[in-house]
């Protein structure tokens, strides 16, 4: 599938500004918290889209790096003592090792058996988080202090704490933004068109997907170590295969292989649960299959993708 970000390649700097000045005005207007969620997700799923859209590396265990960045900052931070600075750098770099060996396992295969490697690997990391009695097994890990930043903002109010989370955030975005406007992000797009072609032109393809897959991993876990100081806790959740089948949903809902995409998915999806969790329970579950049905019927390039053919259709250039 083409790309079709470079539509936007004049308007990328103000339409960026745009939204930052909105991201530092919104916890003004809009429950922190809430926007706090919108952002973690939306971190996790422009990291998932970053393996998927650009490398075209289908992982269906994307949970394992969220969750276990989650666990280890949320350890760090309350058995420890360290700040939730270094809680988040160990969750980080405990998501990008875990990537490594899930890359290692799993890089050499394709298709649907890369998808169900990276799937049965993350149900082992389940398996482990269940069963070993420091996680907390079932109840969760709880108790997780927000602390304070650098010693000396108190993360307890949800106002400086939102300022942390939009700052990792957009700190995320910058990397996964560079990463794909790099030669690097030329070589995984030409990976994901032909592969047999980028191997014949004397690339590593190999070790190029598995720097994709650790970057992808390292991100999804900054992601999971900030939603657990956001709500904390970390729970079962965050590495269940749910959660992993939620994330492709954010990714092709907002525009598979877009820049702004997985935001605006993970923001959707995020908005309809928080909505419908109280009037319709259990069945949100169904819902979301539901809306995920009609955008790949309806809408297979997801609505920024959708957006950019029609500006496309109309002759802007």
């Amino acid at each position: 599938m083409k790309n079709n970000d470079s539509v936007f390649t004049r308007i990328m700097p103000f339409l960026f500004g745009l939204l930052f000045l909105i991201g530092l005005v919104a916890p003004f207007a809009v429950y922190p918290t809430f926007l706090m969620k919108i952002l973690c997700f939306g971190l996790f799923a422009c990291a998932f889209n970053l393996l998927l859209g650009f490398a075209g590396l289908l992982s269906f265990g994307h949970a394992a790096f969220l969750g276990t960045a989650g666990y280890v900052c949320g350890m760090l931070v309350r058995d420890v003592g360290v700040t939730p600075e270094i809680g988040l750098i160990g969750g980080t770099v405990a998501a990008g090792l875990l990537g490594w060996l899930f890359g290692v396992l799993a890089i050499r295969r394709t298709g649907i058996y890369f998808a169900m490697i990276t799937l049965a690997l993350a149900q082992m990391v389940y398996f482990v988080v269940l069963q070993v009695r420091a996680t907390g097994g079932e109840d969760g890990f709880q108790g997780v202090p927000r602390g304070n930043l650098f010693g000396l903002i108190d993360l307890s109010n949800n106002i400086s704490m939102y300022y942390l989370v939009f700052a990792v955030f957009c700190i995320g975005f910058f990397i996964i933004y560079r990463t794909v406007h790099s030669p690097f992000g030329q070589i995984l797009k030409a990976i994901r068109e032909n592969e047999p072609r980028a191997i014949s032109l004397g690339y590593d393809v190999n070790k190029f997907k598995l720097m994709a897959f650790i970057i992808s991993a390292s991100l999804a876990g900054l992601a999971g170590a900030t939603k657990t100081l956001v709500f904390q806790l970390a729970s079962l959740t965050d590495v269940h295969w749910h959660t992993s089948g939620e994330v492709v949903l954010m990714t092709l809902l907002g525009g598979l292989g877009t820049i702004l995409g997985p935001l605006v998915g993970a923001a959707t999806v995020v908005s309809l649960q928080t909505e419908l969790a109280d009037t319709v329970g259990s069945w949100v579950t169904v819902i979301m299959g539901g809306i995920f049905v009609i955008c790949v019927m309806l809408f297979r390039r997801g609505i920024v993708g959708e957006i950019q053919a029609l500006i496309q259709r109309a002759g802007i250039r």
